[in-house]
């Protein structure tokens, strides 16, 4: 039955000559029109990592922040995905925007963001996101569901209406190497445009088969 589903894509082209020389511009402008085609979740990525045995493991994630700098996003730090950036900060994300027939494909590297940015951004989220940060041992085996609606209402009874940030809990930066941004085309032959770093700083960009 799968192999009977067949969709064109007509949406849009990509051509060397319509995109920035900076892959960030063009990711930012990609982030806003997915945004404004209302995209179920525009910041949801695909974030891949590598464990001790060279295991990739992928799951989905938000995107919270954008600059040039690079992407940022939050996790438990007690995480699996934790545990493998620890050992391999070496990182992929993949962006997929079905109403635009796109994707966009990142690598580079990871580390953590200073502990006073993650401050400030959990300070803005909703009580019970607070409550849930510190509720759930991330990626551990419990007993069952009831067990993170216990724990968060003791930390809800421990803390009161001031939440602080757990000390196991905060961002994340992706600082990118590689872009490959993807636009679907009829008959399978897509536009593929990939960014990557020269020697000199310089992005250099190519053209890669679909």
């Amino acid at each position: 039955m799968l192999h009977q589903f067949r969709k064109q894509y007509n949406y849009s082209t990509l051509s060397e000559e319509s995109v920035p020389k900076n892959p960030y511009d063009l990711f930012k402008k990609w982030m806003h029109e997915a945004i404004d085609a209302k995209e179920i979740e525009p910041n949801a990525m695909v974030i891949s990592t590598v464990d001790e045995n060279m295991q990739p493991h992928s799951r989905m994630v938000l995107l919270k922040d954008l600059s040039s700098q690079g992407l940022t996003f939050y996790s438990n730090y007690d995480s699996n995905k934790a545990a493998q950036i620890l050992v391999n900060n070496r990182i992929a994300v993949l962006f997929f925007w079905p109403n635009l027939e796109r994707q966009v494909r990142l690598t580079g590297s990871v580390s953590k963001i200073p502990e006073s940015v993650s401050e400030e951004y959990f300070a803005s989220r909703p009580v019970d996101s607070q409550l849930g940060a510190w509720s759930s041992p991330q990626s551990r085996t419990i007993r069952d569901y009831n067990m993170l609606k216990e724990n968060a209402e003791k930390y809800r009874a421990l803390f009161g209406a001031k939440i602080p940030k757990p000390p196991f809990w905060g961002g994340y930066l992706i600082i990118p190497e590689t872009y490959e941004f993807w636009q679907g085309r009829p008959n399978r032959l897509h536009d593929r445009l990939y960014y990557s770093k020269s020697c000199s700083c310089e992005w250099e960009i190519e053209r890669l088969a679909p």
